[in-house]
């Protein structure tokens, strides 16, 4: 075989080169022959798509194991130019992306050498609606290899694959919405100006249509995006509640785990924003699941859920801190305030803070709600809690609205 790919005759050399690839020879053993730069030649044969077919996918075999050698011989560049133009055969396109992705995948260091050669405009254009599906597919799924990764590229040099991500997520191909999702995953966790990227190039509506798509995993990929969405500010929070994500929100309730920890993580984000935002949230009657869930579920799902609440009585309005009392909130964080878990029993104390506040200017006797909750008895037994922090707020709390408590409860100098 090897002496016929070496041949000078064309039509032996693309005889025994189909060998190579119909042949599911070992990857070591093609290595080890020598026969790769040979395969790399036929890539250059524009005369002849079929030898270039031929090489690319004996090349793309190889990459699934030994990347460094098509590295190392010049293979990277001439699959780029090969994307590029130099051939619009989309059997040799699904080749050779296949292979980049491979070579992407293999390590950060080849993922950035593959970008330097200037691989992303070739392959984001492979994306055009024209073009089969399954060069979509593994385009999107090399497109996904190259945002992975720590440490993660640079958000300006990924930019321009947003337009291209946004076509794919209106392909109803769970494969197609996976990887593109997976790669709007990385590149969703950052800065203000990013996250206006992604609203400027028109991704939330679809982004949040998939909270309602059949599979799993396509949901909690585009809710982990979605959450990054609203760590922006109060306006680009906004656009995501425009696009009617707190009822699809309220739909997720009742998955998994995950899928509850970043729904709670996600209101969170919203009821730290304005009035409005909070009474939206209210509107969609998710504050009596967000407080039967801070009761009953587990830790991870627990502290999210206090925080909602909590962020809700700090930016809330008099009448929606009177909304929150009535499902139950006082009692609510008052049964945590034991709880052995800092951050939980802060946004507890926190809680209860902004709603005697509230009750102060609305002449509301909260201050005795929490009192029938057992609530005043666990914030002078925090006087004495291990957290300074939470040492400090609860002393706050009882020199503010309890004084008599407090003086009554006085501890020795320098006890704390």
């Amino acid at each position: 075989m090897l002496d016929g790919v070496f041949s000078k005759d064309p039509s032996i050399q693309f005889k025994y080169a189909s060998m190579f690839e119909k042949g599911n020879i070992p990857i070591d053993e093609i290595v080890n022959s020598g026969v790769v730069p040979r395969f790399i030649e036929f890539l250059k044969k524009e005369d002849s798509v079929m030898f270039q077919y031929v090489a690319a996918s004996v090349l793309r075999h190889v990459s699934q194991k030994n990347t460094k050698v098509l590295i190392d011989h010049g293979a990277v560049q001439i699959f780029i130019h090969l994307l590029a133009g130099a051939t619009d055969d989309s059997d040799v396109h699904f080749q050779v992306t296949w292979a980049l992705g491979n070579v992407v995948r293999a390590s950060i260091q080849s993922r950035d050498y593959v970008l330097r050669c200037g691989a992303l405009s070739p392959l984001l254009a492979q994306f055009h609606d024209n073009n089969q599906k399954d060069l979509v597919d593994v385009a999107s799924w090399t497109l996904a290899n190259f945002c992975s990764g720590k440490p993660q590229l640079p958000f300006h040099q990924m930019k321009p694959a947003l337009s291209a991500l946004q076509q794919v997520l209106h392909r109803n191909n769970g494969f197609f919405l996976l990887n593109a999702c997976s790669a709007l995953h990385y590149l969703s966790d950052g800065s203000k100006e990013n996250i206006q990227s992604f609203i400027d190039a028109g991704l939330v509506q679809r982004l949040v249509q998939l909270l309602g798509h059949v599979s799993p995993m396509v949901i909690v990929l585009a809710l982990s995006i979605i959450l990054d969405l609203t760590n922006g500010d109060n306006q680009q929070t906004q656009v995501v509640i425009d696009h009617g994500v707190l009822p699809l929100l309220a739909n997720l309730f009742t998955r998994n785990h995950v899928t509850q920890w970043k729904t709670c993580w996600t209101i969170s984000n919203i009821t730290a924003g304005t009035e409005e935002q909070i009474q939206s949230v209210i509107d969609a009657n998710l504050i009596p699941t967000l407080v039967s869930l801070a009761q009953n579920a587990e830790i991870m799902i627990k502290e999210k859920a206090v925080c909602a609440i909590s962020n809700a009585t700090s930016g809330g309005s008099h009448d929606q801190i009177k909304y929150l009392v009535k499902q139950g909130c006082i009692k609510l964080l008052c049964d945590l305030l034991d709880m052995d878990k800092p951050g939980i029993v802060l946004k507890c104390l926190n809680g209860l803070e902004n709603i005697l506040r509230a009750g102060d200017v609305e002449e509301e006797d909260y201050s005795q709600m929490i009192e029938d909750a057992e609530g005043l008895e666990k914030i002078l037994k925090l006087k004495h809690h291990r957290s300074n922090e939470i040492y400090e707020k609860a002393l706050e709390i009882l020199e503010t609205y309890w004084k008599e408590e407090d003086d009554d409860d006085d501890e020795p100098p320098g006890f704390h």
